[in-house]
């Protein structure tokens, strides 16, 4: 997730900018130690606590020379994390879902693409400073989506008036694409990024830098 809203990872924090799937820091012993040192002592403790909590338990980590560290934990999804993951399950996340409420989620065999997500987010100008509300986004309805199994618009900060659609908030839409190329998906979000020609809209074009090129 890249919090800070200039390229190259400078300037204030957001709420997120864009995101990447999977993270280049992963691997099986880091994936071990997260389980071991974070997830079984947070269960443990919810058992301890005599809690039948059912939802979402989001970990927010910092990963340091292949160590986790536990930032915060949210009962919700982060965004634009779970926009950057979810179109990578195959599973149908109502049944998911109405199996956690059912308690039946032992039964689940939740199974993923091996593809690479990408997801950028249109902001507002002036955002997470002062921006402009109610502008209108014309071109949305009129851009193409080529696959739609692996490309996504998911309307973040945007509301409807007399069935036209403007913005209403800093993070307005964020595009994603999944394909075998970080870079790949970049280039074709930023192509319909440009498509959309809202000038009111700014974006960063180096989501993935870290990995595009790196570790493709």
């Amino acid at each position: 997730d890249h919090k800070r809203v200039f390229e190259g990872d400078k300037g204030k924090n957001t709420g997120g900018m864009g995101a990447y799937s999977p993270s280049k820091l992963i691997n099986k012993e880091l994936d071990k130690k997260i389980i071991s040192k974070i997830i079984e002592p947070t269960l443990n403790g919810l058992k301890d606590l005599k809690t039948n909590y059912k939802g979402f338990l989001y970990a927010g980590l910092m990963i340091k020379n292949n160590e986790p560290y536990l930032i915060e934990y949210n009962v919700r999804m982060g965004d634009p994390e779970c926009q950057t993951i979810l179109p990578k399950l195959k599973n149908d996340i109502m049944e998911v879902l109405e199996s956690s409420i059912n308690g039946k989620l032992d039964a689940i065999n939740l199974s993923w693409h091996e593809t690479r997500s990408l997801c950028i987010v249109l902001c507002s100008k002036g955002y997470p400073d002062k921006f402009e509300n109610e502008v209108e986004i014309k071109n949305l309805d009129n851009l193409e989506v080529k696959d739609k199994d692996k490309e996504f618009i998911f309307h973040a900060g945007t509301k409807k008036i007399k069935n036209k659609t403007f913005s209403n908030g800093g993070r307005v839409l964020n595009f994603v694409k999944q394909s075998e190329s970080y870079k790949k998906s970049r280039e074709d979000i930023i192509l319909s990024i440009n498509n959309l020609k809202w000038k009111n809209g700014f974006y960063r074009k180096d989501i993935g830098y870290k990995v595009i090129d790196k570790w493709e």
